[in-house]
């Protein structure tokens, strides 16, 4: 394997890194609203 290989996929393995801890820091700021508890009659039928 070229040099420029090995530093293509070292660059690509950094990318994906730290584009996850990206998306967890935001992730980490949202608010998870839940959901409002309706009626107990307004359920789906199982068909």
């Amino acid at each position: 394997m070229e040099t420029w290989q090995k530093i293509a996929i070292v660059v690509a393995v950094f990318g994906v890194v730290i584009g996850n801890l990206a998306l967890l820091k935001h992730a980490a700021k949202m608010d998870f609203k839940k959901p409002e508890k309706k009626d107990e009659n307004d359920q789906k039928s199982p068909d």
